[in-house]
């Protein structure tokens, strides 16, 4: 569900990127009261682990379309909605420079679409609620499937309502939400199966990784906090590396309405900003659509998935310690005032 260029005016993108980053920013905030140290190597790996499995679009039988995981829902329930947001935005930010997934001047639209809802709405009305009183597998997977449903629904729905307000694209608004939610209502229930499968095994493993365990919960772990984190990481780096060669090869929802609707995905707008945001974009992806430049090799996606994993590994444990450094430093200078 990653918005191009092509779909969104200048003024709906600043818009939107200004929304995302006041979220971006609150988030900061929340996580430098964070004490848990334990959330930085976690929002590494699930960061990673989140990069790989969107590399792999799963078929809609039926339909031509296929989809892929957002992670939004799966992060904020392992992290909290802070701390996985701002992870959503690093595994954004790398497909967006490095593989020219989804456009730079619309990031600030898909922050909002893929991450937001999925951390915030799923998390905090979903999620949070029905762990309430206790955790259990059938209320994560109840929690998981509803949440995926529901925040896709909002994301897609978003989608249409950036592109009718941009107004740059001759797609009648009815006729696109007609398109795209019934889609991704599909992509939705798959997506919750996949988070349930990956939230239950880390209660299993870990119950103390994930948002809002008990005390009592937290004793009941059958593996360590390394031995879960070296099981999470190898899974990523298989699925990056190995299972995304069976990606399905049919447009993903999005793509796959822009075709119903124009005959076509790949629309394209004249301006100034689009050839700049172009540019910088063709510059910096030096994995275009996750392979090598001028290569069909099988090597350039499996390279992409290991390489792209740790790229979003190193910025989200990068940034996590330098939010940590600034807390420390703005503490002190407080400290020093008084």
């Amino acid at each position: 569900m990653h918005m191009a260029d092509a779909l969104v005016a200048p003024a709906v993108a600043g818009t939107m990127y200004a929304c995302s980053a006041a979220a971006a920013v609150y988030s900061v905030k929340k996580v430098r009261l964070d004490e848990d140290t334990k959330k930085v190597p976690v929002m590494g790996v699930m960061g990673a682990f989140v990069f790989a499995a969107q590399m792999i679009n799963f078929t809609i039988p039926g339909t031509g379309s296929s989809g892929h995981l957002c992670g939004g829902m799966l992060l904020s329930a392992l992290l909290g909605p802070y701390a996985g947001f701002l992870t959503m935005i690093g595994v954004l930010l790398i497909q967006g420079l490095l593989f020219a997934d989804g456009g730079l001047l619309a990031l600030g639209c898909n922050v909002w679409n893929m991450a937001f809802y999925g951390c915030f709405i799923g998390t905090l009305l979903i999620w949070k609620p029905m762990m309430r009183h206790g955790m259990s597998k059938a209320r994560i997977a109840a929690s998981s499937i509803l949440g995926c449903v529901l925040t896709l629904q909002l994301g897609a729905f978003s989608v249409c309502l950036e592109t009718l307000a941009s107004g740059i694209t001759e797609l009648p608004f009815g006729a696109f939400v007609g398109t795209m939610q019934p889609i991704h209502l599909a992509i939705g229930l798959v997506e919750g199966l996949i988070t349930a499968a990956v939230l239950v095994f880390v209660h299993e493993a870990r119950p103390e990784l994930l948002f809002g365990s008990s005390q009592e919960e937290q004793e009941k772990g059958r593996f360590s906090f390394r031995k879960t984190m070296v099981i999470l990481a190898a899974a990523a780096v298989l699925i990056g590396g190995g299972l995304s060669l069976a990606a399905s090869s049919d447009p993903d929802g999005l793509e796959w309405s822009l075709e119903r609707l124009t005959g076509t995905a790949q629309l394209e707008a004249e301006g100034g900003i689009y050839e700049t945001a172009g540019n910088i974009q063709e510059a910096a992806a030096v994995l275009p659509d996750y392979a090598f430049r001028g290569s069909e090799s099988a090597f350039g996606t499996t390279f992409s998935g290991i390489a792209g994993g740790a790229a979003v590994l190193a910025v989200c444990v990068g940034a996590c310690y330098l939010f940590k450094f600034f807390g420390k430093h703005w503490e002190r200078r407080q400290r020093e005032r008084i």
